[in-house]
């Protein structure tokens, strides 16, 4: 999912949408990754922002007052207030209906919404949020260690990240948009567009609010391989610390990752239903929404890379 440059607009309150930190104060991104159930009963998570300096504890809990409660909370308000000018795109393929998604849509989870700013939420946790529920953590959602990445977005990049949702081929089953979005955005809420031609793939760069590049990789179902060796990594050109490990492209390896440690107590790849990767050194890290195994090639998806 993404987020990005927010329009210089004045908002006298402090409602906006934008990403928003475990004190609820506006924030540029953001990335959580909520630990599996060994850690706290599946309820604990670890935070980063620009301002964090790395990882840390977060003292909230996933489905409390933290910062996921807090960047939905316009969201959440909308659904009794129906503020004028909002919208929102909800799109997972696992959704909180009792709906089978055809494999022919993407592997994909996130949340986009708008008011005077707007956020991009990808992540990896199956049937969240809940269906117009202030309740939003889905129970199933403990057991395993998931990854989110949130980021600040302007009005002007609507269209981009609409593409984008085209060519991952979103499963959308919640949304609310205004007439005056863009049609990018209303043809992939109504399911109703994709790629019919070739390139099967598409990258962009994204500016979040605060000026940091986020570069969008994604790959519709017809471009028939793996999104980290069959196309993030041959953009970066680096190894990947991530079907088997692939060391087939000379100079450009990517390995799977069997264990995670985040200054927590490290845990298998067993418990971790995260996506993400990152390049020897950590010079470039990716948050995705696919799997890495062999189905995956002839599914949607994609990730942005900070």
């Amino acid at each position: 999912m993404f987020f990005v440059r927010l329009k210089r607009l004045l908002c006298p309150c402090d409602s906006y949408v934008t990403c928003r930190n475990d004190n609820g104060a506006p924030v540029d991104w953001y990335i959580l990754y909520k630990l599996p159930s060994k850690f706290g009963g599946g309820l604990e998570y670890l935070y980063i922002d620009g301002s964090t300096n790395g990882w840390r504890p977060s003292s909230k809990k996933i489905n409390e007052s933290g910062a996921l409660a807090n960047t939905l909370k316009p969201l959440l308000d909308f659904y009794t207030l129906r503020t004028e000018h909002f919208g929102y795109l909800l799109y997972n393929d696992d959704p909180p209906i009792n709906v089978a998604v055809s494999k022919s849509f993407g592997h994909s989870k996130g949340e986009r919404s708008n008011l005077l700013f707007d956020f991009w939420l990808s992540h990896s946790t199956p049937r969240f949020p809940t269906y117009r529920n202030r309740n939003f953590w889905p129970n199933n959602g403990n057991v395993n260690a998931q990854t989110f990445l949130c980021v600040t977005f302007p009005y002007a990049t609507f269209r981009d990240i609409g593409v984008q949702l085209k060519y991952i081929h979103i499963y959308s089953f919640d949304f609310d948009l205004p007439t005056a979005f863009p049609m990018e955005l209303q043809c992939v809420a109504q399911r109703s567009c994709y790629p019919k031609t070739e390139p099967w793939s598409r990258k962009v760069m994204l500016t979040s609010n605060a000026g940091r590049e986020f570069i969008s990789f994604a790959k519709y179902t017809r471009f028939g391989d793996d999104l980290y060796s069959g196309l993030i990594s041959e953009s970066v050109k680096n190894n990947f610390q991530l079907l088997p490990s692939d060391c087939s492209t000379p100079h450009r390896h990517v390995y799977n990752v069997n264990r995670v440690k985040l200054l927590q107590p490290s845990f298998s790849d067993t418990v971790d239903h995260s996506k993400w990767c990152l390049t020897e050194g950590g010079t470039v890290t990716c948050i995705a929404d696919m799997n890495r195994m062999e189905r995956q090639k002839k599914r949607g998806g994609g990730s942005p890379r900070g």
